[in-house]
């Protein structure tokens, strides 16, 4: 095989369930980049999950599934959950009898229903919305995985959810091989669990309850639509409010984390493609 791929083609799982959102615009644009960056014959195909029931098949070589709102209990006995996790299992299956791998990552919402199938963690509702800009501390096992080579520890992210992923210590993870990559960032004065944030479920799964394709200019407009600008302030403050404004023009925040997560996966995807 030459070291140039005749084609890489990239399926994006759409979760935000026909809500305007800035993930998968992120998402897109990410590829987008780094396909030119690299000079790739690479190809993106989107799936509307949660609206359409579209889902891809297994003749895709990389597969990204985006966040989305609402409970990630809901789709329990719905069509596209069950085509959600059917396709996992076809992707879980081709890998174990397949030289060439199936990469996949996990964002938020799609995150949270992984850990629901494979019964990693306890799911849970939050005491409380998290929405920010927050440190994501990384275990031993993420400082030494390849998606966040790169980034300090902790590193600075884009958080938004009313659920989480808690017990970091089920033994589950022992059985499957399953790592804890981060956790949520230390509140000594709470006395609560800290989440998990970010799981290696398999060599070829990996997901984040965090949005890593997030970037300082969605953010930005996001931040300064006045119906979310009033509903932070009433819900975090106004001074925390400001201080998410200013964490945007930091370049070793939202925009390092965004430069270097999902390229990392999309390298560590596509060299094994080369390789196989």
């Amino acid at each position: 095989m030459t070291e140039q791929l005749k084609e890489i083609k990239v399926a994006v799982i759409d979760m935000n369930n026909g809500f305007p959102n800035q993930g998968l615009r992120g998402i897109l644009n990410i590829v987008s980049t780094y396909k030119e960056e690299h000079a790739l014959n690479l190809s993106v195909q989107v799936f509307d999950l949660r609206v359409k029931d579209e889902i891809p098949g297994t003749e895709f070589d990389i597969y990204i599934s985006s966040g989305g709102p609402g409970s990630p209990y809901e789709g329990e006995g719905q069509a596209w959950e069950n085509s959600f996790f059917t396709l996992l299992d076809d992707l879980e299956a081709y890998n174990q009898t397949h030289e060439d791998k199936k990469y996949t990552f996990l964002i938020c919402h799609s995150f949270q229903m992984a850990c629901r199938k494979y019964g990693l963690g306890l799911v849970t509702e939050r005491k409380s919305n998290a929405f920010g800009i927050f440190p994501v501390t990384l275990t031993a096992q993420g400082e030494n995985d390849i998606i966040y080579a790169g980034l300090i520890n902790p590193f600075y992210t884009i958080d938004s959810r009313d659920w989480q992923v808690v017990d970091a210590e089920d033994e589950t993870f022992n059985e499957t091989g399953a790592e804890v990559l981060a956790l949520e960032k230390e509140r000594p004065h709470v006395d609560l669990e800290r989440c998990i944030m970010s799981i290696r479920f398999s060599k070829e799964f990996v997901g984040t309850q965090f949005h890593p394709e997030a970037d300082p200019e969605g953010m930005r407009l996001y931040l300064l639509e006045e119906e979310k600008k009033n509903t932070i302030i009433a819900a975090h403050g106004e001074e925390k409010y400001l201080d998410m404004l200013e964490s945007l023009d930091n370049p070793d925040r939202i925009l390092l984390t965004q430069q270097t997560i999902l390229p990392n996966f999309l390298t560590e995807a596509i060299q094994f493609l080369k390789e196989a």
